[in-house]
């Protein structure tokens, strides 16, 4: 029972970040349900984490029947998320005025890359796009070549995922002091800005050169902050900022305090990272681990993310889970009293239509025939 037990999410079938919100919202206990267009890939293939713990109906939007049926879910319902692009759901006739004069105290929560309004809003992107218009990809990459795409972590999941939570979060609270509803404009393009916050004000403060890529504190430029190749090919990371923990590494590495001094010269960060790099070319990631693993250098393995489960620190706090059959990440972050937990996994399109409407107080009959009409399936 998490703490989200009792309220109601219907979250129209997307891609991205808005399945992840929902996700989210259905480990910590909320009712999820997802509708699924009929015809549409089957989630048990394309859903296969962010599925899991929804339940899944299949209504037809574009006939009448059919959005009348939603429209009565949304009355019994707390939250709708609605991935489309701007104007969508307004065209199908189930936008917020619609749905708030049915339900006053829902909150519509919209995910878009550029928001519901400006020059951009109806225009196709992606996460590439968003983090380009932010700065946050012209900062990550190698200090000459091209910026390197940090998969789509920083504009979809952490821009807009994460986003879509905690806006649906404070709407809640909100809606249960006020009594209303409303509509909330989550964009990616937004989040990613957010997330940029601490450069900015690095950038304010004349510490940082965002003209430049490795060539600052945290982007590679400096050599007690980045990775490094070992002798089986294998990478290892190190963020040894504190002077305590940059004293430590180098007792760790056995190397010179005389030679490594002077740790925050931007201008001997080029030649002090080739001169580590040599050392940790001398030793296998298992090596260094055995070296450095659990102590104040800030160290860890470069671990792909199919051997993270299997890391003794994730196995311990039972960072990853199976279920059926797949391994994922578990909910987060950890309730005490009321704990997190994924109920099932993913379900097939419409695999809950007849439960969910009976729920909704649906007549069997009235089931039946939306079923015959092809409103729901």
């Amino acid at each position: 029972m998490g703490p989200l037990n009792g309220y109601t999410v219907i979250e129209l079938a997307g891609i991205g970040p808005a399945p992840m919100g929902g996700m989210l919202l259905a480990d910590m206990g909320a009712e999820v349900i997802r509708v699924d267009r009929a015809g549409g890939a089957d989630p048990k293939l394309t859903e296969r984490v962010s599925g899991r713990g929804k339940k899944s109906i299949v209504i037809n939007l574009k006939d009448s029947a059919g959005v009348e049926t939603l429209l009565r879910m949304v009355e019994n319902a707390d939250v709708l998320i609605d991935p489309f692009r701007p104007g969508v759901c307004e065209k199908l006739g189930i936008g917020p005025e619609v749905c708030l004069a049915r339900n006053p105290k829902l909150v519509f929560a919209r995910m878009t890359g550029w928001g519901q309004e400006g020059p951009l809003a109806r225009a196709a992107g992606h996460d590439i796009n968003y983090i380009s218009l932010t700065g946050a990809l012209y900062a990550v990459g190698p200090g000459e070549g091209r910026p390197t795409p940090p998969l789509n972590l920083i504009g979809d999941m952490g821009g807009g995922g994460m986003l879509l939570v905690q806006g649906v979060l404070a709407a809640l609270l909100e809606a249960s002091n006020s009594g209303q509803g409303q509509a909330i404009d989550v964009a990616m393009v937004d989040g990613a800005a957010q997330l940029m916050w601490m450069f900015h004000s690095f950038q304010a403060m004349g510490a940082w050169n965002a003209d430049a890529r490795e060539a600052n504190l945290l982007d590679g430029g400096a050599h007690f902050y980045g990775t490094y190749e070992c002798s089986d090919g294998e990478y290892v990371a190190i963020g040894s900022i504190e002077p305590q923990f940059y004293a430590l590494l180098l007792e760790k590495a056995g190397l010179s305090p005389e030679e490594f001094g002077d740790q925050n010269n931007q201008a001997r960060w080029p030649a002090l990272r080739e001169k580590l790099a040599a050392v940790f070319r001398a030793k296998t990631r298992d090596e260094w681990c055995a070296l450095m693993e659990g102590t104040d250098v800030c160290f860890a393995p470069v671990l792909r993310f199919t051997e993270a489960p299997e890391h003794p620190a994730n196995v311990a706090r039972e960072t990853y889970i199976d279920v059926e059959g797949v391994v994922q990440p578990a909910p987060a972050p950890r309730f005490a009293r009321t704990p997190s937990t994924v109920r099932h996994g993913v379900r097939g399109a419409g695999e809950d239509t007849d439960s969910i409407l009976t729920a909704m107080g649906f007549a069997e009959q009235e089931i039946q025939q939306l079923k015959a009409g092809g409103s729901v399936a």
